[in-house]
Order: C-alpha cells, then structure tokens, then sequence
C-alpha cells in the first residue's frame, strides 16, 4: 500500500516518535508499505511519521533499487557517533521541491532494531551518512530547515504558506 507523503505544516512532523514496542506481522507490514511509499515518491529515505505515523521508524536505500542488500530498516534508531563534515544539496520528501545546502556528520554511526527487534550498529558514509542523520532527525520532530540560515528558512516558510493559500501545498 502506498502512503501519501505529510507535507510540511502537518504537527507530525514536529514532534518526537514514540519508540516501537511490538515486533509481529503488521510492523513487517508497514516496512513493506513504507518501502513502497518511498519508492513512489523517488525518495531514498523516509520516516514513519512522513507518512502520518508517529513511530521510530525508518527505512532507507540509497541506491534507490539498484542494490536490494543496500535496504535498511532502522527500528527505534539511535545516532552514537558523528565524524568529519560534509556539505551537499539536501531535500525532503515533505517538503517537496526544495532543496538547500545543508551541513551534517560525513560519517554517522546509527545503533537501531531490525524488524525483528534484534539490536545492530551500521556506519555509514557520505549520503548514508546524511540519510541516517536527515531521518533520525524525522523521528526527534526535525526538519532539515532546523539545520539552515534562519533568513533562507524565513524565505522557504514564506513560499509555503503562499502555495498554502493558493490551494498548492
């Protein structure tokens, strides 16, 4: 099943996810749409509550189908360690066709559940390294705007609720 995409402006997004307690069919389930989801809207990372659901948990696959070893499952995803920096264009599935230029860790290390609760670490680098960051971020209720100028999140704020009023957004 494919979700719709909570843009912007939707309080979900803002707000921290309750951690996930129970590992049975309907969480698989929701992988498997979120997956989807992802998918049909060209993204290579999403985070439950871009779909509406309040819930630590992510998925992501930066070859965007080329690699199917390359999927993650991220389950009650924590950040223990952030090295080094990079700069890049970075966007949001939630914030469609924008894009700013966003400073994060250029190596991250995430400790997560898998789907079926079993704890690992994975470290990864460069855009993997951002996904982890930009989707965890998701999960505490931030945006990736939280990590620009305040005058080009002003500017990005005013544009919205302009497409807001227009009937766009």
């Amino acid at each position: 099943m494919i979700y719709p995409i909570v843009k912007y402006g939707n309080p979900v997004l803002e707000k921290p996810s309750q951690p996930v307690t129970v590992f049975d069919d309907e969480l698989r389930r929701l992988v498997d749409d979120m997956f989807e989801s992802m998918y049909a809207a060209h993204g290579v990372g999403l985070a439950a509550p871009q779909i509406g659901i309040a819930k630590r948990l992510v998925v992501i696959d930066v070859t965007f189908k080329e690699d199917p070893s390359a999927k993650l499952v991220l389950v009650n995803p924590e950040i223990v360690l952030l090295e080094g920096k990079q700069s890049g264009q970075e966007g949001c599935l939630s914030i469609p066709e924008f894009r700013e230029q966003v400073t994060r860790a250029r190596r991250a290390t995430v400790r997560a559940q898998d789907a079926e609760g079993n704890w690992f670490e994975r470290t990864g680098e460069d855009l993997l390294a951002r996904a982890f960051q930009h989707e965890t971020d998701h999960l505490n209720g931030r945006l990736y705007i939280s990590h620009i100028s305040a005058l080009k999140r002003d500017l990005m704020k005013r544009k919205i609720r302009k497409l807001v009023r227009a009937g766009e957004w």
